[in-house]
């Protein structure tokens, strides 16, 4: 009796036990403030996974835009959009923009830059590669701006990158499965502890920080 007791106690624990939860598939795509800290996993996509018990993918690279027509530019990941692949993702984190301002009209009358990524009745080439995404099934969890310790060479930006991100805040607030998250609510541009050498990307605690911020928007 005692064999059959065995493998009954058995068959008895293996069903009465939870399935395993599948972990949260987060593919990462943006610029340097996703992507800093990505070759020692302190980056902010991967902290966010931390919390999450998640499997991150960051494809994000220092210097992208998120508009960059240049055959070399959409190779090398430089163009926000070339970083994202199609795959079984449950979320898709983004950010990207900044560089473009930058690079487009010197962070001075940027006005026709805002308007073709995002325009102020909510078109342009950010809402439809949102759009683009949802079709694959993944939600998208597109992290705002922060204010940095000090502007370097994105002075000037500022105003266009907080009109910015208002526009993404009202297209998120119409467009389901999108949520637009504030990074800004992560970190005290006084406190230079939260920042890289730079003062304009995160150092590994405010990575972590806004990591947090955003683990805790999607556990919501």
């Amino acid at each position: 009796m005692f064999p059959v007791m065995r493998v009954f106690l058995v068959l008895v624990l293996f069903f009465a036990s939870p399935v395993a939860a599948e972990p949260l598939r987060v593919l990462a795509v943006g610029d340097s403030i996703l992507a800093w800290h990505k070759w020692t996993g302190r980056d902010i996509p991967s902290e966010m996974g931390k919390l999450l018990a998640a499997q991150v993918e960051n494809g994000a690279v220092a210097g992208a835009r998120f508009s960059n027509a240049s055959g070399l530019g959409r190779a090398s990941g430089f163009d926000v959009r070339a970083q994202y692949r199609a795959g079984n993702w449950d979320v898709v984190l983004m950010n990207g923009g900044a560089n473009d301002f930058l690079a487009d009209c010197d962070c001075g009358d940027c006005d026709p830059v805002l308007d073709s990524l995002i325009t102020a009745d909510l078109t342009g080439e950010v809402p439809r590669f949102v759009a683009e995404v949802r079709q694959g099934g993944a939600s998208v969890l597109w992290m705002g701006y922060y204010a940095s310790h000090r502007s370097g060479q994105f002075a000037g930006c500022r105003p266009y990158l907080v009109e910015y991100d208002a526009r993404m805040a009202r297209l998120a607030a119409t467009v389901p499965g999108l949520e637009f998250v504030d990074s800004e609510a992560a970190l005290d541009p006084q406190d230079r502890s939260l920042f890289a050498f730079d003062g304009i990307h995160p150092s590994p605690k405010g990575a972590a920080r806004v990591g947090a911020y955003l683990a805790q928007s999607l556990s919501q």
